[in-house]
């Protein structure tokens, strides 16, 4: 989840490209602004990474979250 004006979104996603692109994963960019239900559900808690329905992180790329979880289903 993002926000298009979102400093935060911008680093995470900056970061978060080349782990993605390391673990074979596909990165979808949900503007929360662009839906009222993702912006009622994730509001302030931009930037989200998230694997399915599972937060793996907020606000920074917590790079061993994402490693783990997808470790483990991996």
């Amino acid at each position: 989840m993002s926000r298009e004006w979102c400093h935060l979104c911008h680093d995470l996603l900056e970061q978060l490209s080349p782990l993605a692109q390391e673990l074979g994963l596909e990165v979808a960019v949900f503007d929360v602004d662009a839906d009222p239900v993702l912006e009622e559900r994730w509001n302030e808690k931009v930037p989200v990474v998230l694997a399915g329905e599972t937060e793996l992180c907020h606000y920074f790329l917590d790079e061993a979250a994402v490693r783990a979880h997808f470790g483990r289903i991996g």
